[in-house]
């Protein structure tokens, strides 16, 4: 029973349970199907509880991820895991970071520089400039002493020629002194003119355009020139280009094979939390004494929260969310169900309301962003291969969102675990889509040639041209797969907007035809109130155009262009929240290794972030 109590499936639930004197606080795994629990005595105020479980899932989910991802978590269940001497070290670490630092303690007078100062070295003579200021400016005053010296007999022989000037003007008319400043002027001015008609020839610019070379381009220019090429487009005759395979890559430091967790840096300084006082009852007094009786009537956890307490905090909440790309529906309908949630609910003691309501609404972004349904695809494909058939992605998302890039991505991520993969051209629309392809299967197999695979080629590209119809390429890719071998057929389609009646028409009967094991959709994380109109309208399009009882939606997400965006991370709180479909990978950069996937808590974290 306790065990069913701290799973609860509702929305912007808490992840502890208290059960009599004892308080308990789990964490999911979704991934692999674990919980992960940690008790202990409710009377006991344990600070390092969060840190302790958070360190041990990931640590017990690293050492063991090769055993769950061949078996699963129901076949280990009989199993034993040497995992005490790991926990006892994560509990020392975490009670070690829990122990409160002493405070530093001021110096005394005696050991402060300024006791060893003197009265004399205090006093500043007239004319006579501060030891201190001239040891902080030795560099300068060496320069310009240089200089001042250079400098002073031209300046004493100008004021010279100023003075015997000065005496012949007093002997001068003024019509003869002004004759003879217009003849120094052009006289002056001639002499310039010369100097810049007759440059010297070593000075004279090369003639034509220097081509610009790249830090991080290729240099080669043979490389480059495709000018005499007659290929045409044909795969096996296009030549094979230089690459640095670091460069695609990425990380040299990578697991291959693995799929990282986004990362995120939590801020260590508490934020001041201001008390949001009742604006329809001003205190009469604003004094010292009403301003400090006024401040602890709101920390102290006297009376339960009402909507007039929540109401300007949640306006305040609800403004930040859409300033962090949270379409603004979602973010009123977030706001509303929290404050249903806390309507009632007695504070605790020295909290204020603006800690209560953002905590709760942390708790709900969490909820929300770990999906009730997981999509484990390396587990799909395993399955697809016992039942000897490849398993089928189906890519789908408006124009310019990284359809291919991510394509390729995937494939990479795919081919190092050790599945071959069969690419569907199925854009026959937009110029260049096959030739990207292309391109990125070359890569592929320069980066895992069939020599370090047993002869068998892991990634291949199946196209025909441009101007056919998308469903049949699609439907003799997996045929080809299927007789092949193929463990994976990823299907490439043309990217369309949300309003296009026959393009979301064509997709559908894409889907419908040839029935993929996963549909998924590519959103750039760049878009706020437009993600959840492509999504809306996506998932109706398929619904409306497809001819089976059942039609066949959206499965999952693929957020691209992550590392574009900073904090705004609204756009995976409302893609998450209008379909309840996972997002399955998060794009984070241009390299084939930029690939991650989801984690709520950095999400959330940059959410709240200020």
């Amino acid at each position: 029973a306790i065990l069913t109590a701290l799973l609860p499936q509702e929305r912007g639930g808490n992840n502890s349970f208290t059960h009599e004197a004892l308080t308990l606080k789990y964490k999911l795994d979704n991934q692999f199907e674990l919980v992960f629990v940690v008790g202990f005595q409710k009377i006991l105020t344990l600070t390092y509880v969060d840190k302790l479980i958070d360190d041990v899932h990931k640590e017990f989910r690293d050492k063991y991820r090769n055993e769950f991802q061949q078996k699963g978590a129901l076949g280990l269940l009989n199993g034993t895991f040497d995992f005490k001497d790991d926990f006892m070290r994560l509990l020392r670490d975490a009670e070690e970071s829990s122990k409160v630092r002493a405070p530093t303690v001021m110096k005394t007078f005696e050991q402060s520089l300024k006791s060893q100062k003197t009265v004399k070295c205090m006093i500043e003579t007239r004319g006579e400039k501060p030891k201190e200021k001239v040891k902080n400016k030795k560099n300068k005053g060496s320069k310009k002493d240089g200089t001042e010296a250079v400098a002073a007999p031209s300046k004493a022989s100008a004021g010279d020629k100023q003075l015997s000037a000065a005496g012949d003007k007093e002997e001068l008319t003024k019509d003869e002194i002004l004759q003879k400043n217009r003849e120094e002027f052009f006289r002056r001015h001639m002499k310039a003119g010369e100097k810049s008609r007759s440059p010297k020839p070593d000075a004279q610019k090369e003639k034509g355009k220097k081509p610009r070379v790249w830090d991080l381009g290729n240099s080669n220019a043979k490389v480059l020139d495709y000018s005499n090429s007659a290929t045409n487009g044909n795969a096996e005759a296009c030549p094979v280009e230089e690459f640095d395979p670091d460069m695609a890559l990425g990380d040299k430091n990578r697991e291959p094979g693995r799929l990282y967790d986004l990362e995120y840096e939590s801020d260590d300084e508490a934020e001041e939390e201001k008390v949001v006082q009742n604006p329809s009852k001003p205190s009469a007094k604003k004094g010292g004494l009403g301003g400090m009786f006024g401040m602890l009537k709101g920390l102290v956890g006297s009376k339960s929260l009402t909507r007039e307490d929540m109401d300007p905090v949640l306006e305040k909440m609800k403004d930040h969310l859409i300033a962090k790309n949270v379409a603004a529906e979602i973010a009123v309908q977030l706001c509303e169900s929290v404050a249903k949630k806390l309507e009632g609910k007695v504070m605790g003691t020295f909290t204020t309301v603006t800690s209560t309501v953002k905590q709760a609404l942390q708790e709900a972004l969490v909820q929300i962003l770990q999906p009730q349904r997981r999509v484990d695809v390396l587990r799909d494909v395993m399955d697809a291969q016992r039942h000897r058939r490849p398993y089928v992605v189906t890519f789908c998302g408006v124009n310019g969102v990284g359809k291919s890039t991510n394509l390729a991505k995937i494939s990479f991520w795919l081919i190092e675990n050790g599945f071959s993969v069969l690419i569907a051209a199925c854009d026959t629309f937009r110029a260049g889509a096959v030739e990207q392809l292309r391109t990125h299967t070359r890569r592929l197999n320069a980066l895992h040639p069939p020599e370090s695979h047993g002869g068998r080629t892991m990634v291949q590209l199946y196209e025909k041209g441009y101007g056919k119809d998308a469903a049949g390429i699609a439907m003799e890719a997996i045929s080809y797969a299927r007789n092949q071998g193929f463990d994976v057929v990823l299907v490439d389609t043309a990217g369309r907007m949300q309003d296009n009646a026959p393009l979301m028409t064509a997709l559908a009967k894409l889907i419908a035809v040839n029935a993929p094991d996963l549909v998924l959709f590519v959103g750039e994380a760049l878009v706020g109130n437009e993600a959840v109109d492509q999504l809306v309208k996506f998932n109706k399009a398929l619904a409306d155009h497809s001819m089976a009882q059942t039609p066949r939606l959206i499965d999952g997400i693929v957020l691209t262009k992550f590392d574009t965006i900073d904090d705004k991370v609204g756009a995976a709180i409302s893609m998450t929240y209008i379909t309840s479909k996972p997002i399955v990978f998060v794009g984070t950069g241009q390299t084939y290794c930029d690939l991650r996937s989801l984690n709520a808590k950095a999400v959330v974290a940059a959410l709240m972030k200020a």
